[in-house]
This record gives structure tokens, C-alpha cells and sequence, in this order.
């Protein structure tokens, strides 16, 4: 009786001890679990780019995201419009701007941090055709007027986007402005005068030679000297905004050799 007795209460002593310690052992394996589920996925990189590096930027923003698991939100438009909306507050962690001027209009504000900023890409200035529909050859005062017969240049606008000034700054040069500079369809940014020409919406337009190696709907009629406007230089600069512990890092990985290809397929001239 006495070890039957003491084996009862042996099992009870377990069973209350079990009712003590599963709970416990269940809720700290929980705390587990949910620590593990609600672990914060790393914040996207907010980056503001020129038009012109949409192709090129996507992928080496895919090469990038590979390599880290980090994604980029690359938002493209007309330098001055992406400066104007850093300085207007919306959220960016990287400007790479398609001229200098941009930058330095955000750097008088204060508004990118100066020890990050650098000259990131060089490209050529081109002026295209739809395909197979125009033969001129620049130079000194060449007949470009003529070459538009009834129809426009396309042209990024020249009083703020970069192309468009690069532009201005070239047909001025080669004293052949004044003839067209009432005859320009002007685009908010160098892709929308590359789309005006390749929808043959006009004639002939003046592009980055990145711009016309992306679009099989135009042709390359000349390039433009580089004696006859400044040199083309994309500047790149982390916001004074930005808390991204991984925008310099992303800066650095888009310097180096792994995305190199990036650029380089594009037509690029990658700056040191």
C-alpha cells in the first residue's frame, strides 16, 4: 500500500509540475517565433536620377539587389524637377543629377551631405532621326532649319533641364541656334524628346547618346564635338536628409567593377 501510495503521489507532483512549466516553456518559444516573424525587413533606397540613366540605373539597381537583398525605388524625371522636389521635401536618399548645376543648386542648400558628393558619368551629345529618315551632317552653320522641313526639334527644355542647355549651348556654338530656336518642341526631359522623335512627332532632336542606343526607333545622324558645349558630367550626392546606413555603400557598389556593366553596355563614360 505505502509504495502504491508513493507512486500516486509521485505522479501527481509531475503532473502539477508539467502544468507549471509547459505553459511557460510554450510562451517563451512564442516570444521566439514572433521575434523572428516581425524582424523588420531592411528600408528601401529612395534614389532620384536623371531621365537618361532609367535603363542603365534599373539594372544595376538589379545587380545590386542580388548582391545585398536591398531594394532601390529609382524615381526618374528631368534633373531640375527631382532637385526642385529634394528641396520641396520629398523623401530621397541619393541625387545623381545629368549636370553639375543641380547639384550645386542643392549644395548652396544645404540639402546633400558634401563629403559624399562626386562626378559619377560622362555621355555624349547626339542628334537623332527617325530611322531611315534624315541625312545631315554637323558642323559650322549646317543646314539643320532645312533638314526640320514643316516640322520641330525636339529638345529638352532649355532654360532647366540639363540636355536642353547642353543642347542650346552646342547649336550655339556652331552659329545654327538662332535659325531653329523658334522651331523647338520643347519635353520636359531628354527621354520625352527621344519619345517625340521616335513616335516621328518630330523630324529630328537633340539627345544624350545613351538616350539613342535605347531606342531602336531612331537613329544616330551626328554627334555633336565636345568642344561645342560643357562638359557632360552626371554628379552624385547622398541627400542631407537621408538616415539610409546603406546609401554610401550603394554609392560605392555603383563605382566598382561587379557593376560596371551596367554603364558600360549603355554607352557611358564612367568617371574617376
Amino acid at each position: 500500500m505505502r509504495w502504491r501510495e508513493f507512486i500516486r503521489r509521485v505522479g501527481t507532483w509531475c503532473s502539477g509540475q508539467l502544468t507549471i512549466f509547459v505553459p511557460l516553456l510554450l510562451t517563451a518559444w512564442f516570444g521566439v517565433l514572433v521575434a523572428i516573424v516581425y524582424i523588420p525587413a531592411p528600408a528601401d533606397l529612395r534614389v532620384f536620377a536623371a531621365a537618361s540613366l532609367k535603363d542603365a540605373l534599373d539594372d544595376a539597381n538589379e545587380r545590386y539587389r542580388r548582391v545585398t537583398g536591398r531594394k532601390v525605388v529609382a524615381s526618374y524625371g528631368g534633373s531640375d524637377t527631382r532637385a526642385k522636389q529634394i528641396e520641396n521635401g520629398a523623401p530621397a536618399d541619393i541625387f545623381i543629377s545629368a549636370d553639375t548645376d543641380w547639384m550645386d543648386y542643392l549644395a548652396k542648400r544645404s540639402l546633400i551631405k558634401p563629403e559624399t558628393r562626386l562626378n559619377f558619368l560622362g555621355n555624349k551629345l547626339v542628334l537623332i532621326a527617325s530611322a531611315g529618315s534624315a541625312d545631315v551632317a554637323i558642323g559650322w552653320n549646317f543646314p539643320l532649319a532645312q533638314a526640320l522641313g514643316n516640322g520641330r526639334l525636339a529638345i529638352a527644355n532649355p532654360a532647366s533641364v540639363p540636355a536642353g542647355k547642353y543642347g542650346k549651348a552646342a547649336l550655339e556654338a556652331l552659329g545654327v541656334w538662332t535659325s531653329v530656336e523658334g522651331r523647338l518642341a520643347l519635353a520636359p526631359d531628354v527621354r520625352a524628346a527621344l519619345e517625340l522623335v521616335s513616335h516621328r512627332e518630330a523630324p529630328l532632336g537633340i539627345v544624350y547618346q545613351t538616350d539613342a542606343v535605347a531606342e531602336q526607333g531612331v537613329e544616330i545622324v551626328g554627334t555633336f564635338p565636345a568642344s561645342s558645349h560643357p562638359p557632360i558630367i552626371y554628379a552624385l550626392a547622398v541627400t542631407a536628409a537621408s538616415t539610409s546606413p546603406a546609401a554610401e555603400s550603394y554609392i560605392a557598389f555603383l563605382r566598382s567593377r561587379a557593376d560596371a556593366p551596367a554603364f558600360d553596355l549603355q554607352g557611358f563614360a564612367r568617371l574617376r
